[in-house]
């Protein structure tokens, strides 16, 4: 039997430089070729934050060639057609999404920026606690058969209390 190829995922939140970049490595690194995971935001910072770097490379992920970019580049013509849209943080969410052909599966996983967090021992647990709570929603994703479609996609995808992008 031929394996399905593999999903496409922008975490989207407006600076990609904590949460959505989180996201985009775990979806790279955690689901065994399932997904591809990418990121971006709306008013992205110039880089991802030191401490989303330092706790990527100290939980063994990859970070070279991370960068903070927009949204646009994901909606230009020859970007990857993206199967879901997760938006992270209630500002990106509360945001209008640009059009994403295809029609994405969406959804909004709402999380605390760690970055805010000014106490540098605060922010190094807030940035784990966000990684965590990244990891059990992608495990929730893993949990799903090879090929599901898109209403167990996004019933997977959805927690109570959380609203699409609009």
């Amino acid at each position: 039997m031929r394996r399905p190829a593999p999903r496409n995922v922008l975490v989207l939140c407006t600076g990609n430089s904590a949460r959505s970049i989180l996201g985009e490595v775990l979806f790279r690194d955690a689901t065994a070729g399932r997904f591809r995971g990418y990121s971006a935001g709306s008013q992205p910072k110039e880089a991802p934050h030191p401490d989303a770097l330092r706790l990527l490379a100290e939980k063994g992920h990859d970070t070279t060639g991370l960068a903070s970019k927009s949204w646009d580049v994901f909606a230009a013509p020859d970007a990857p057609r993206m199967d879901i849209v997760i938006t992270v943080c209630d500002s990106a969410a509360s945001e209008t999404c640009p059009y994403w052909p295809g029609a994405p599966v969406r959804a909004h996983w709402g999380l605390p920026d760690p970055a805010g967090v000014t106490d540098p021992a605060a922010r190094a647990r807030a940035f784990a606690e966000t990684y965590r709570a990244l990891a059990a929603r992608i495990d929730r994703l893993m949990a799903l058969p090879e090929d599901p479609g898109a209403a167990e996609l996004q019933a997977a995808l959805s927690a109570p209390g959380t609203d699409d992008c609009l």
